[in-house]
């Protein structure tokens, strides 16, 4: 990570912290690694990034449904699932430090220092050669460039190798090869590649050992797949048909950092949509268009985000690709687009020996659909939002002059407040009754909220920093004609209407169906 992009990464964290969005969970004991709570605003905005994705994923959708599965489920299931056997990563300690990792993660981290060394080089050439710059040539045939790609694609193809073959000792001759040093202590004194079980487990009621043993479930993928038939029948879907769900999922992460990124207990907006075998990579190819314009939907810039696609698939996927954003520390996984295969649905149906499969009356058989799954982290799409919307930018002041202001510029539809109600001065009791009065008019229609404390100006830049769309305020001019100024938040525009005319106004620019239009 670059010194700008650490600095913005911290203004990201501080920010969160300052203006309500989250914090440190359990933080007057000094807080619990990896683990954080939504503040008032924080929590607004990720129930508005999950009613996006509902109304995307359910509304927008007649062959898409939605349950809320339970949390635990019978222990069976995640040995069907292969979570029990299979739902590992590996681990290396480094024995100076007494610090632990994911060797996989130190490895891919290596990979994005020799990408660094390759931006840096065509950086160069695009200030050297300015509009004349042919960078797909250049890639082609920079000596320097060539060879560190070459450099790249050879240790991706050997962790590939590694990881589907479940090679931890072959991890760490990769890690020795590249000479990889502990970053806190220095030291390439290692321990051997050991895999290590991500679900977190406890116990049913007061029954002890194998027989009432429970896992928090690591993903919320196989309380769709239980219950894939009664879905089905209860709703008459035919297939092709989806079951979308939103609900939490736990991972006992070897290390848990970046923020919200990567956390113990973490939100999943998921869909898995059930497809006659055969055609599972035309949907794939559908879903993974769909899944680009919801995000581009929120005016995130087409070069923040890119797919990426698996080099090693998971044991049940014949085709899986992410889509990443480009966070302040480098390009990451912010959803995922897989085709399943039937591997969920007819595990389930082996280990239960109850049938888990569709009539299909158009070719008058029976089968085991086929599953695309689309899975996006509700945490991480948040960071990504307050990723791209948080900056600072010089705006004039009241009295002409030049100033800095901290905006979140969020989608007016996701931003947790819709409107703020600012009586122009905090003393005369008729003016601020009049602004309780238009909050009391406003605030069945979208959240608002009423600031009466330090100079407008000020209480301008508080709702600029937690990313209002609009602010009224109301002055002795109101008290006459019954007309308020409305200020808009990315323009700075300012516009004199009547009261029984906000309501429309804010409605109309902050509604979830802009984002479909």
């Amino acid at each position: 990570m670059s010194a700008s992009s650490e600095d913005q990464f911290k203004n990201i964290v501080s920010h969160c912290k300052e203006y309500g969005f989250i914090f440190q969970s359990s933080e007057i004991y000094d807080g619990l690694s990896a683990a954080y709570d939504y503040g008032p605003y924080g929590v607004e905005l990720k129930n508005n990034i999950k009613d996006y994705w509902w109304q995307a994923m359910v509304r927008m959708h007649d062959n898409i449904v939605g349950i809320d599965a339970a949390i635990f489920m019978h222990p069976k299931t995640w040995k069907a699932s292969g979570h029990v056997d299979a739902f590992n990563d590996p681990l290396i300690d480094n024995k100076d430090s007494n610090k632990r990792y994911r060797a996989d993660v130190m490895i891919e981290e290596y990979i994005e220092k020799i990408e660094a060394k390759i931006s840096k080089e065509v950086d160069k050439a695009v200030k050297r050669f300015g509009d004349d710059f042919d960078e797909a040539m250049y890639r082609l045939t920079n000596e320097r460039v060539v060879a560190n790609q070459i450099k790249i694609d050879d240790i991706n193809k050997r962790l590939a190798t590694c990881m589907t073959d479940g090679d931890m000792a072959g991890l760490k001759t990769l890690i020795e090869d590249l000479e990889i040093a502990d970053p806190v202590s220095g030291s390439r004194n290692w321990t051997e590649v050991r895999q290590f079980n991500l679900m977190f487990s406890t116990q049913l009621g007061n029954i002890a050992g194998e027989e009432g043993k429970l896992y928090l479930r690591p993903e919320t993928a196989q309380g769709i797949f239980v219950n894939f038939l009664n879905v089905q029948k209860t709703t008459r879907q035919k297939v092709p048909f989806g079951i979308a769900q939103i609900g939490k999922a736990f991972r006992n992460e070897i290390v848990a950092r970046q923020f919200i990124f990567r956390m113990r207990e973490f939100e999943q907006m998921e869909m898995q949509f059930f497809v006659r075998p055969g055609t599972e990579m035309e949907f794939y190819k559908y879903w993974k268009e769909e899944r680009m314009k919801w995000h581009l939907a929120l005016g995130t810039p087409a070069e923040k985000l890119k797919f990426k696609d698996h080099d090693n698939l998971a044991h049940y996927a014949n085709a899986a690709v992410d889509i990443q954003f480009d966070f302040p520390f480098g390009f990451r996984e912010l959803e995922g687009i897989h085709s399943r295969t039937d591997y969920d649905l007819k595990s389930h149906q082996e280990l239960s020996g109850k049938k888990l499969q569709y009539f299909d009356p158009e070719l008058n058989e029976n089968y085991v659909p086929f599953v695309v799954e689309t899975s996006i982290g509700c945490d991480r799409m948040f960071l990504a939002l307050m990723s791209h919307a948080l900056v600072e930018e010089t705006v004039p002041d009241a009295d002409g002059k030049d100033s800095t202001r901290t905006v979140l510029k969020l989608p007016p539809s996701l931003a947790p407040i819709k409107c703020a109600v600012l009586p122009l001065v905090k003393n005369k009791e008729d003016l601020t009754d009049k602004a309780r009065a238009v909050l009391h008019q406003l605030k069945a229609h979208f959240p608002c909220q009423y600031d009466e404390k330090d100079a407008i100006g000020r209480r301008y830049r508080r709702q600029d920093a937690i990313g209002t769309p609009f602010c009224v305020t109301v002055d002795f001019q109101t008290l006459e004609d019954e007309t308020v100024t409305i200020r808009e938040r990315d323009t700075l525009e300012q516009v004199r209407v009547g009261i029984d005319q906000v309501t429309a106004i804010v409605l109309e620019k902050t509604t979830m169906a802009n984002l479909f239009a």
